[in-house]
This record gives structure tokens, sequence and C-alpha cells, in this order.
């Protein structure tokens, strides 16, 4: 993948800035518009982890902070919900222009509401996902509730949310008022999806029921169970990138990807940072990757894995085919390979080809009608299977330079 700092400008003509995460391709169709939560900012756990999962998945994704958060230009006290509403517009402005108008709009917590109301003027947006968001933004007020009073007549009052303080004015208040029920979605009508965690001690889950009952079809609602209000657990986060890539395929367009050049190529892009790597085979797109000890995310199996996978999925593969031939009744092969070293280790001394010793340990569970003598027979042809083949030979692998 591959992070690119941008920046545009808002409709006060204040610079914000973000962050566009890109898949391999670097040129995706299909980009998603992020809002992160109430004064968080484009690097929070919930929008950088959902980002680079919706990336890894072929999106191109905008996150950036709203006016007076983060790195953007502006006054935070100066702000409205009305305010990142707009800003939304405007960063949908800034991928129209730049690279493409924005398909999917997700929103979390006081986002969430934001992506609502923004998605009913960007209409290049074909689906809306909201993450414990709440369906009355007066419940924003709960942040502030104690100092009403004194924002009410001195014209704002200095609060502290998650230990940052932040000036709160009338006029914010009052904006909140104005557009307190997110549930007024009579005005759109685009896919909706629901997260919510029963969990969340912040935005009950109450909010999503809210939610669902006042928004068109077609809707859903997914549970993300166990997860905190933040999503401060990133496999929470990884997760819900991923559950959101798999709903919105019914509604936006899959990317193209660029075509192998032979049926038997396979693709691995990394970027500059981690170890997620994204593959492509032939029609098919998968995720590898370290384990976290390793510096990885351990979002896809190593590289190591993926050779013993072959080797598994080529054994079955190759049993069933001769069982399947001689009208042999296997009903099921299961088979298990593990390797005798770790991928970490091995690169450690990688330039020394008398540092490696591979050893592939297979264990093989048959189910069926099958006497021994047919059992010892499938046994054998375990060893006919081609990865088995290839592995057990010295392999020739010639390298070049794709280009530069």
């Amino acid at each position: 993948m591959q992070k690119i700092d941008v920046s545009f400008k808002n409709s006060d003509s204040k610079t914000l800035k973000g962050v566009i995460e890109l898949p391999f391709n670097k040129n995706p169709e299909n980009f998603v518009l992020f809002a992160h939560c109430f004064t968080c900012n484009k690097n929070f756990h919930a929008p950088s982890n959902i980002s680079k999962s919706l990336a890894s998945q072929g999106y191109g994704v905008l996150r950036f902070d709203f006016t007076g958060l983060g790195d953007s230009e502006g006054e935070f006290e100066d702000t409205s919900f009305s305010g990142n509403v707009d800003d939304l517009v405007a960063a949908a402005k800034f991928l129209e222009k730049e690279y493409n108008a924005p398909a999917l709009i997700v929103g979390h917590s006081l986002g969430g509401a934001a992506a609502l109301f923004a998605s009913a003027k960007i209409e290049s947006v074909k689906a809306i996902v909201t993450i414990n968001a709440p369906s009355n933004l007066t419940h924003v007020q709960k942040h502030f509730e104690s100092s009403l009073n004194e924002i009410e007549n001195e014209g704002s009052a200095n609060i502290k949310i998650g230990g940052r303080s932040f000036k709160i004015k009338k006029h914010f208040v009052d904006d909140l008022e104005k557009n307190k029920d997110a549930r007024a979605m009579n005005k759109i009508r685009k896919p909706l999806l629901i997260m919510h965690s029963p969990q969340d001690e912040i935005v009950s889950i109450d909010h999503a029921e809210e939610l669902y009952k006042a928004a068109w079809h077609p809707k859903s609602f997914f549970s993300l169970d166990g997860a905190d209000h933040m999503l401060s657990n990133k496999p929470d986060s990884q997760y819900a990138g991923t559950v959101i890539a798999a709903w919105a395929s019914n509604y936006i367009k899959e990317t193209e990807v660029p075509e192998l050049e032979t049926d038997h190529e396979v693709m691995a892009n990394l970027g500059h940072e981690g170890y997620t790597t994204q593959m492509v085979a032939g029609r098919h797109h998968f995720i590898a990757d370290e384990p976290v000890k390793a510096g990885g995310s351990d979002l896809g199996p190593n590289p190591y894995e993926l050779v013993s996978s072959g080797l598994a999925a080529c054994t079955s593969m190759t049993i069933q085919m001769y069982a399947r031939r001689k009208k042999w009744n296997v009903d099921n092969v299961e088979t298990h390979v593990n390797y005798s070293k770790k991928h970490a280790d091995d690169c450690a001394d990688c330039e020394n080809d008398m540092a490696k010793i591979d050893s592939f340990d297979r264990e093989i569970s048959l189910k069926g009608d099958l006497d021994d003598k047919q059992v010892k027979r499938l046994m054998e042809i375990a060893d006919k299977c081609p990865v088995h083949k290839t592995l057990s030979a010295k392999a020739q692998i010639k390298t070049k330079l794709r280009n530069s």
C-alpha cells in the first residue's frame, strides 16, 4: 500500500490536512471518505486501521482532520457540526478533482452522523457506513452537560474530553440542536450499514436501533461484539474494515486490477511500511503478512505458511482426483502441514544456503469406505502431488528487474 499526505481548502479557505491510503495498483476506481469521531483526528485507531484495511481490499481511502483538529487549520472553538459536514463536502470535491469522487462514506461516532448528513450533499456516494454513531446529536452534549449553563450564560466554556481541553461555544450547542436528529433521513435513500458494539459505553446500542428503524432499505446492521466505542483494539478496527469492504461490494463496482500475463503468474506488492503484502493470483486477491512479533500486523499468512498451504491443498486435491478416477469412496481428505522453521528466523541468514534446513511434516486424514490396500495406495499417491515434487526437487528461480 501507499500512503500520501494531502491538503485541500474547505469552504472557509482553511487548509485541511489528510492522508490517502492507496492499494497496490495505485490507481483505484473507487474511493472512500472517512469521517473521524468528535475531537479525534485522522491518526486515531479507527480511521487509521479501517483505512488501511479498506485499502488492502482495493479501495483508495481519504481520512483527514476536521477544521481545528489535528494538523488542519482553524480553531476548534469556532467549528460546528454543520462545519464538519461542509468539510466532508470539501473533501469529496478534492477527491473528485484529484482522484475519483468518493463512492463510499464511512463515519465513526459523531463522524457517522456527519457522514449521514454529508451523503445527501455528495452525489457520488453510493453507500454509507456508520460506526458507533449517535442517532440524536444532543447526545454529544453529555460531554459537557455540566457546563451547559456556563455556555448559555457566558457564551463558552472550557471542557475536558479524553484528557484534552477544548473550548465549546454557544453556537456549537445551538448547531447541535438545529441538526439534532440524525434519524431524519427522508432524503437519504442510499444503502446504509450500521455497525455498533453492544458493549459501547459512550453511545449505547439503542442509538443503532433508532437509526435502523429510521433508515430506508436497503439497510444492514452488523454487531461489533466486544469492541469499545473507540475501536481501540486494533483487531476490532481491522475487522470492521474487512466487513465494510465485503458489504460495500454489493453496491459498488469492484475495482479493476491489472491482469497478470500468464495463468500461473502471481504478484506480491508491498509498500514502504509494515509487511502487509497485497497478493494477486489469477483472479484471486488476498493478503500475506508477518506476525506481530516479527514486525508485521498478522493480517494474513506468512510466506512459509503460504508454501505449506500450497502443499496441503495440492495433497488433498491429488488424493481426491486419484480416488474419484478409481471410483473409490473417499468422503473427506484433510491434510495438515507443518514447516519446521519460522520465516523470521530464516531471514536472519538468508544469503547462506547452508543455513536452511527445510522440513515439511505432513499428516493426512482419510475418511471413507476404504480397505487397507486402498489407504496405502492413497498415501503413496500423496507423494505424487506436483507441489510435493517441486518442493522435493532443486527448483530453478530466475530473477530479473521488471522495471525501474
